[in-house]
């Protein structure tokens, strides 16, 4: 599953294309293999040389989800390496994090020696010239070290931080120490093409997930919905050229053999030459059996249009994320598509010859009522009878409209940063509801389990004060969380009562505009004004454009990190 990190693929081939630093791989093992390996004394190795991740210089981890953030600390034991920051010397490898989760690094400070916040591509390279000047002349201690990186534009040294907290345990003040900056802006790319494509990526042994040539076509969102932290924390949009698109994607194929593309990106149908682009890969390589796919879809006919055009090779079924049921909650989470859209798109898709469509929903939003719970089932229930009209007599009996709904963790730098989230008890009676109500031949109807989205919540608006639950959480024995037949809900909730600390207060909290953030200290170059106006506007029902097709938003972000919104064509 690692390997199909894109992230990691990009360091990966920047930092071995440098003379004199080697980058290897280590992943989570999973649990039947770590019991192996404890049984035998053997620790943590990287997968190039079998080196062990105690004698490297750095050990770097990327944050994806907060319910891996205790496979960090079991991978930190089973190296050897001490899981605490402050109990690890300059004998230790240097740990440090970066990925989404870096935007709120404060449940995780006292692990980690520091944190890249933003992008990393430049970055990492200007973080190991000072390691390797800092060793070359002998150091001067870690804290020396630690003080040599602090002064690199997006990097972020928890111990330079000091937090306090008010009785009723609120954050009073972040207070930096040792000369540190009082806000760590987040790192952004302002050129997107000087950022070569991954051309040459490993090839496994095994399945992997995500198993085929990956191009980043264009990085960052502006459609502005907001429960998406991505949405804000990539801004602003940056593209890449067609012909750096088309030749990367010619040498990653002469490179592996694969027979998949995938135009990754959190939109990729809003890639400005997108037509042209699968146009010229179409016409390059469906003779040869290689296919196309975007992974991520609007809803609309559009976007049904551009796969039917590039499923000439391998017809799956199309995703979409309608989000919500009704037009007022789409309206409040700004998703700016309409039912008459979304009805159009799959008719579209029908008569296009599909008969699968997944739907993508999410419970608990802000102002949710029972009515929008009910056009969840309503919505679904119409594009069955759209399907059984479109299909012919044959297709009828595949036909099937699967229903997904997820349950709302609010996260940080959002619009909704500062809503509570709903209650376990709340989110299992409206799964409940839902489970009454989408049933009938052709529906399908699934959720992901609402404990876990109530720990994931927790966790993401967390203070270091969760440090100690997450390591009590995995002395109790919780791993790989994110995994449903691993995650232990029971466990937590004793890791936090061990702690004496309340996981509502975290998730199930309002926040008011005067409460200090957690991670108020980090800066993605959204202005705060922007998001409170944005939760405003949400309570009214009121949508945002999208600033690249439409006036500016005033988010900010294009300001303050000196980076234009790039359209080509």
């Amino acid at each position: 599953m690692g390997l199909s990190n894109m992230g990691l693929q990009i360091l990966y081939e920047i930092l071995n294309d440098q003379d004199d630093i080697v980058a290897e791989r280590v992943y989570a093992p999973w649990i039947d293999m770590e019991a192996a390996m404890r049984e035998a004394g053997i620790p943590l190795f990287t997968l190039e040389t079998h080196s062990r991740v105690a004698d490297l210089d750095v050990l770097g981890f990327s944050l994806q989800h907060e319910l891996i953030y205790t496979n960090v600390l079991n991978m930190l034991d089973l190296a050897g390496i001490p899981i605490f920051a402050r109990d690890r010397d300059a004998s230790y490898p240097l740990v440090i994090a970066g990925g989404p989760g870096a935007v709120n690094p404060e449940p995780m400070a006292a692990f980690f020696d520091l944190f890249v916040i933003g992008e990393a591509e430049e970055l990492i390279v200007e973080l190991a010239d000072i390691i390797k000047d800092w060793k070359r002349t002998g150091g001067g201690g870690k804290q020396e070290l630690l003080r040599r990186l602090s002064a690199i534009p997006g990097i972020y040294v928890p111990s330079f931080y000091d937090v306090s907290y008010t009785d009723n345990g609120l954050v009073r003040e972040i207070k930096p120490n040792k000369g540190a900056r009082a806000t760590v802006r987040r790192r952004v790319i302002k050129d997107f093409n000087k950022i070569a494509v991954p051309t040459k990526p490993i090839v496994p042994f095994v399945d992997a997930v995500h198993d085929r040539c990956s191009v980043e076509v264009m990085r960052g969102c502006t459609r502005g919905c907001r429960f998406c932290q991505a949405g804000i924390i990539y801004r602003p949009v940056r593209e890449r050229t067609r012909e750096q698109i088309v030749s990367g994607i010619s040498q990653i194929l002469n490179n592996t053999g694969y027979e998949e593309i995938s135009l990754s990106s959190l939109s990729s149908t809003d890639y400005t030459l997108i037509e042209d682009t699968l146009k010229t890969l179409s016409d390059e390589y469906t003779e040869k059996g290689v296919s196309v796919s975007l992974p991520s879809l609007r809803v609309d006919a559009f976007s049904v249009q551009l796969v039917k055009e590039i499923a000439k090779v391998k017809k799956t079924g199309l995703t979409f994320a309608p989000e919500a049921g009704t037009q007022r909650l789409r309206d409040v989470v700004n998703k700016n598509v309409t039912e008459d859209d979304i009805l159009s798109t799959v008719r579209t898709a029908f008569e296009a010859g599909w008969q699968r469509i997944k739907l993508y929903f999410m419970i608990g939003l802000p102002t949710e009522t029972e009515e929008d719970l009910q056009g969840i089932a309503d919505l679904a229930k119409k594009i069955v009878d759209i399907g059984w009209q479109s299909l012919d007599r044959l297709a009828r009996n595949r036909l099937m409209v699967a229903v997904s709904v997820s349950a709302f963790a609010p996260k940080p730098h959002t619009p909704f940063q500062r809503v509570a989230q709903n209650t376990l008890e709340e989110f299992e009676r409206k799964q409940k509801f839902l489970g009454e109500n989408i049933r009938g031949r052709h529906l399908t109807f699934k959720w992901h389990d609402a404990k876990s989205a109530v720990i994931e919540g927790t966790i993401a608006r967390g203070d270091r004060r969760l440090a100690d639950v997450i390591y009590n959480a995995w002395r109790l024995g919780c791993k790989f969380d994110a995994w449903t037949s691993e995650f232990k809900y029971d466990m937590w909730v004793q890791a936090f009562s061990d702690m004496g600390l309340d996981p509502r207060f975290y998730a199930a909290r309002e926040r008011t505009f005067s409460e200090i953030l957690p991670w108020q200290h980090i800066d993605t170059g959204v202005t705060a004004e922007f998001l409170q106006d944005e939760y405003e506007r949400a309570l009214s029902s009121e949508t945002t454009e999208d600033c690249r097709f439409n006036v500016c938003s005033s988010c900010g972000v294009c300001t303050n990190l000196d980076v234009d919104n790039i359209l080509f064509g």
